[in-house]
């Protein structure tokens, strides 16, 4: 195997290295540029070095013809090509070499470039094919595979782990396929400056014990080894998550000192009523500094983004009606959105049972609210009358207007999107509203950080007296069969059970399985009579989803 030598001894800065046109790389010039501008985005030095491989091959490993079969994901042979053909004519034309070693023969079929492979795919020349297999015309061959003579082969070898890389039809169809790519970072790198400057402060890389910039590169694409490559991937990754943590401190940042926010300085008779009076019984530890949390958000002067994490059963729902109350003492109106309409109607009548012993009035907009009854609703929002709102995406309508927005709820927030969340700031004029998003989706708290920006976290870690704790276990495809088992042990207990699939219907986007085909397979499972099943879904009539909800609630189907 080759080792990289770093060439260049230029004294170029990170920028003047990193920041040169792609053009200027060996294998690439202008044509090739071009191609990998417009497919791939890559434009400069960097843009190639940071195209990083999608997974690593073992080059060193063989295959014999006779082993070969359509369930591996990829095959590398050694031997001869004996002939080569092309077949069919015009646009049709694909050239088919038969290649073969000691244990069998298989066929090479090219598709694409025939002109060109005609001059290169030679017959009794020992080469090294590279390739998926697959069944064509009820044959075992490889379509479109890597070939090189075995000698340029033996002395090509820079790792072991041969690097994978994503590029597109297009690209291929000029010849740019994954081993180019790998060729074109193998020219590359063998100008990397001898002292790059590193994209981290030294105590960083030396606290943690990173890998230098320089040898992560190398190594990210022609890896020495195993360690090695883990040691680089552990550096890119680390860097990833470094700037994306900047950036959400500096985003907080200017929220915090930049936009102001509007004051709740006051807790007066809606909250104390309610608290006193109604609520239906004793908060918890956990929510008690959740609410003081999000009180001092709301009379710190600037805008409140906070995110509240609970388990199913935790009391969010009344952490977020407590700080509504302390919005509506302050003068504000407040809307609570829902991604489904099961899930905001199911929000309006925790709330309008709640809030039945006050003067609080909510209301809730959906899609499929009747024209009189959204007329009513606007006009009381808007006039100031209505105090609480509860809804879906319908709630982001321009015709959907408040006298004096003031706190913003949003559940299960990463089923919006920021854009969605913006519109909502809209709806007053000077200081956007605070906002509280709440989500029962365990999130890591790095992981939060990406998925909800500059969002604080409140954490309401403690269940109520008497619920039980949730317990979430991860299973795959293959213990679909032992799910199905334990559910019916549960209904034999005289327990229920609902089950939640991400699609209505099926998506051309979406790979995941939907509700009508979850509903189907449940039904070969769970045979009626003995076991009642029903659908519940937002494009039902509401009068046909009410019924099944009740039926649900009242134990008539499982």
């Amino acid at each position: 195997m080759h080792q990289i030598v770093f060439l260049s001894q230029t004294a170029y800065t990170s920028d003047d290295f990193f920041e040169k046109p792609v053009t200027y790389v060996k294998g690439v010039g202008p044509q090739r540029a071009d191609i990998l501008t417009k497919e791939l985005f890559i434009k400069t030095y960097r843009d190639l070095l940071y195209h990083f491989p999608y997974r690593y091959i073992d080059r060193t490993k063989f295959y014999k013809v006779s082993e070969v079969h359509q369930d591996l994901p990829y095959v590398q042979l050694k031997g001869i090509i004996k002939t080569v053909t092309a077949v069919g004519k015009h646009r049709t034309t694909r050239l088919v070499a038969s290649f073969k070693d000691e244990t069998g023969s298989i066929d090479l079929i090219w598709f694409q470039g025939i002109t060109w492979l005609r001059d290169y795919v030679k017959a009794g020349v020992e080469c090294v094919v590279f390739g998926k297999p697959t069944l064509f015309q009820h044959q075992i061959n490889i379509v479109h595979p890597e070939l090189e003579p075995l000698a340029t082969f033996n002395q090509g070898i820079a790792t072991a782990l041969q690097a994978m890389y994503h590029t597109t039809e297009k690209c291929k169809a000029k010849h740019i396929d994954s081993k180019a790519i790998w060729k074109m970072q193998k020219a590359l790198l063998q100008t990397l400056p001898v002292n790059l400057d590193s994209n981290l402060p030294d105590y960083l890389i030396n606290g943690l014990q990173l890998m230098h910039l320089g040898d992560a590169l190398v190594n990210i694409h022609l890896p020495e080894s195993n360690e090695k490559l883990k040691q680089a991937e552990l550096r890119f990754k680390f860097e990833e998550l470094f700037y994306l943590t900047l950036k959400m401190l500096k985003r907080r940042a200017l929220r915090v000192s930049k936009r102001g926010g509007l004051g709740f300085p006051i807790v007066g008779d809606f909250f104390t009523d309610f608290y006193n009076n109604h609520l239906p019984f004793a908060l918890t530890n956990a929510q008690k500094r959740v609410i003081k949390e999000i009180r001092n958000d709301c009379g710190s002067g600037y805008q409140m983004n906070r995110l509240l994490q609970g388990d199913v059963g935790s009391g969010k729902t009344i952490v977020a009606l407590i700080c509504i109350l302390i919005a509506m003492d302050n003068g504000y109106q407040a809307c609570m959105m829902a991604p489904t309409e099961v899930l905001a109607e199911q929000h309006f009548v925790t709330l309008k049972t709640l809030l039945e012993p006050t003067i609080v009035k909510v209301a809730l907009l959906k899609g499929g609210t009747r024209a009189a009854e959204r007329r009513r609703i606007l006009a009381e929002l808007e006039s100031g009358e209505l105090n609480i709102i509860i809804g879906t995406h319908a709630l982001l309508e321009d015709s959907v207007q408040f006298k004096n927005l003031g706190f913003v709820v949003i559940d299960e927030q990463h089923r919006f999107g920021v854009a969605q969340r913006s519109r909502l700031w809209s709806k007053r004029e000077g200081h956007p509203p605070h906002v509280l998003v709440m989500s029962a989706t365990p999130i890591p708290r790095t992981l939060s950080m990406t998925i909800y920006g500059d969002l604080d976290v409140s954490i309401i870690d403690e269940l109520p007296p008497g619920r039980k704790a949730i317990k979430t276990l991860h299973k795959y495809e293959n213990d679909r069969d032992n799910v199905w088992k334990f559910i019916k042990q549960e209904i034999a207990k005289g327990r229920q059970v609902y089950v939640v699939y991400p699609l209505i219907d099926e998506s051309e986007q979406l790979d995941y399985q939907n509700l009508m085909q979850g509903y189907e397979a449940m039904l070969n499972y769970f045979t009626p009579p003995t076991y009642k099943i029903s659908v519940v879904h937002g494009k039902q009539k509401s009068s046909d989803r009410e019924i099944d909800m009740q039926n649900f609630v009242q134990g008539k189907q499982i």
